[in-house]
């Protein structure tokens, strides 16, 4: 029995070696990897793959549209309309809306539902920078961890570039250029208002709805996003007193 328990202790010992290992480098790679995507465009992330590979086992044809831009190459309007849709505080915050958060989370109690989505443009950004929306703990947990890390390192003028790069805009499509070209035929820094916004009105499920062939519902949430999104401005680095266009 003690040797049996020695080698039991061992395999213990062993195991949890391993784990903080594989954890440290974890570390160091994430680290690393969000201190290079402060200035190097992002090349890809795991959920486009995840969808080729879904396209090339299912009925749907296989399509990766993604074009990186600068944030000022993209225009204000599509800048503009996807604050207003997703994160109106995202200027404000730290990167994550504990007042949105908590509304959200009695709204679901009361109605006895799942608690609907209330995450930050950032929160956002990190997922997809290096998740799948595949739901767990252990990947809520993460994402917080590198939603901390984006607020420190980056700026609130890159994390946007990001995210409007890596974003899922309809099936296969990716980044608001993409998604600008594939819907209204024109780059992004070309949107109209109404047309920033209807892509933007189709974020939370961008593979049911579609910008160029918006539904009652899209329409009528386009219609607010461009009633609203110029409150939001001006954009930050663009500085002060310049006109609405």
């Amino acid at each position: 029995m003690g040797k049996t328990s020695k080698a039991i202790s061992k395999k213990l010992t062993q195991l949890k070696d391993f784990i903080v290992r594989v954890s440290i480098l974890a570390f160091q790679i994430s680290m690393f990897l969000i201190i290079l995507y402060r200035v190097v465009p992002v090349p890809i992330t795991p959920l486009p793959l995840k969808r080729v590979f879904e396209q090339a086992f299912g009925d749907d044809p296989v399509r990766l549209r993604k074009d990186w831009e600068s944030i000022e190459s993209m225009g204000k309007n599509i800048c503009l309309a996807s604050v207003t849709s997703e994160d109106p505080k995202f200027f404000q915050h730290y990167g994550f809306d504990f007042e949105q958060i908590s509304e959200s989370l009695k709204k679901s109690f009361d109605k006895g539902k799942r608690p609907r989505g209330a995450s930050t443009i950032t929160q956002q950004t990190a997922k997809n920078l290096f998740f799948t929306p595949t739901r767990s703990w252990l990947r809520k947990g993460l994402e917080v961890y590198v939603t901390v890390c984006l607020e420190l390192f980056w700026t609130k003028k890159r994390i946007l570039e990001v995210y409007l790069n890596i974003i899922e805009m309809g099936k296969g499509v990716y980044g608001a250029e993409a998604a600008a070209l594939f819907h209204f035929n024109k780059s992004a820094g070309k949107l109209s208002a109404s047309e920033a916004a209807a892509i933007a009105a189709c974020y939370p499920n961008p593979r049911r709805w579609t910008a160029s062939k918006p539904s009652r519902y899209i329409k009528k949430k386009q219609a607010l996003i461009v009633r609203y999104m110029y409150r939001i401005g001006p954009l930050p680095w663009e500085g002060k007193g310049r006109k609405k266009p």
